[in-house]
């Protein structure tokens, strides 16, 4: 029986389909993935060894660090062997800057200061990294009354210019006055910058998926934090703690210039040279010049390094590139 609301029956469509080895479709659709492995270290490696930047502040700074551990293999004199008969003669044979007013020699008190001015830089970097890297993570990952506390504990130390506090603690201290002194009275009021960066790099971080994830296998917080949240933003702050170094030493510099920082009868240091040098400087400017540029080229030297660092864990300034 014919029905009338049945549907004509359509001829089947063919579809032509080319044979594979006349289609690369492997070929065409297949994405290049580059063999090499890819991690923000190993990419901030790469684009740092392709700079010249990079192999020139390298350069400076490992002269600066052998200078320092090994002094001797640069000068064989006593930097304390002064004799007045030679206050501000001029460069002979095996004293190449000359003297100073003391009869000192320059470039021998310039090399043996070197391990003075790094040994402090070191070790107040030191103190603000572990500072405020727990400071900045603990008030950044837990927040609430924790992060309020910290934070305002922050603003007050950050308040203080760490120079003139640096001053008023060498000044209390002045029968301790020693390179870790020092180191602390610098590093003691400096952290707050690195504590902040790395706060603000963990409130970003903490949210990030793989964050839930650990909690979700049953991490506790501060192993989510130790383990995950925290290697991942602690770029920032190595960045910041390379140029701090700088800062460092040219603080100590101007502690011992301003005649609060290391004793000079004890120490060698840039700034005490520096700051008994300016008593000739209208007669004799070199004794102050020598160890002047010696302070410049150092701290040139931190600074290119911490602007390269910066520039290579820095994803949108490698595209930039």
């Amino acid at each position: 029986m014919h029905n009338p609301n049945a549907q004509p029956e359509r001829p089947p469509i063919e579809h032509f389909v080319a044979p594979i080895e006349e289609t690369p479709i492997a070929s065409v659709d297949a994405v290049k993935v580059s063999s090499r492995k890819s991690s923000l270290w190993r990419d901030a490696w790469r684009d740092m060894r392709s700079r010249p930047m990079f192999w020139i502040s390298a350069a400076v700074i490992l002269l600066v660090v052998i200078v320092s551990l090994f002094p001797t293999l640069f000068t064989q004199l006593n930097p304390r062997d002064c004799v007045l008969a030679s206050s501000n003669a001029a460069p002979s044979a095996g004293h190449p800057l000359g003297f100073n007013k003391q009869g000192c020699d320059v470039y021998t008190r310039i090399i043996h200061g070197t391990s003075t001015s790094v040994s402090v830089g070191l070790i107040v970097i030191l103190i603000t990294f572990v500072v405020g890297t727990i400071m900045g993570a603990v008030a950044g990952f837990f927040g609430g009354k924790i992060d309020t506390v910290l934070s305002r504990l922050g603003d007050i130390f950050f308040s203080i210019p760490y120079i003139l506090a640096a001053v008023v603690v060498m000044s209390v201290l002045s029968q301790h006055r020693n390179p870790f002194v020092i180191a602390l009275a610098i590093g003691g009021f400096s952290w707050p910058i690195t504590a902040r960066i790395v706060r603000s790099e963990i409130l970003r971080v903490k949210n990030a998926d793989f964050v839930m994830a650990a909690e979700s296998v049953g991490l506790t917080r501060a192993e989510t934090l130790w383990r995950h949240v925290l290697p991942n933003a602690i770029a920032p702050a190595i960045v910041v703690t390379t140029l701090s170094l700088s800062s460092a030493i040219v603080a100590e510099a101007t502690l011992s210039f301003l005649g609060v920082g290391l004793p000079p009868g004890d120490f060698i240091s840039w700034g005490n040279d520096i700051s008994s040098a300016q008593l000739s400087l209208r007669t004799d400017p070199m004794p102050l010049i020598y160890p002047s540029l010696a302070l410049t080229v150092t701290v040139l030297g931190f600074v290119l390094l911490g602007e390269v660092v910066r520039d290579a864990l820095d994803p949108k300034a490698r595209a930039r590139r």
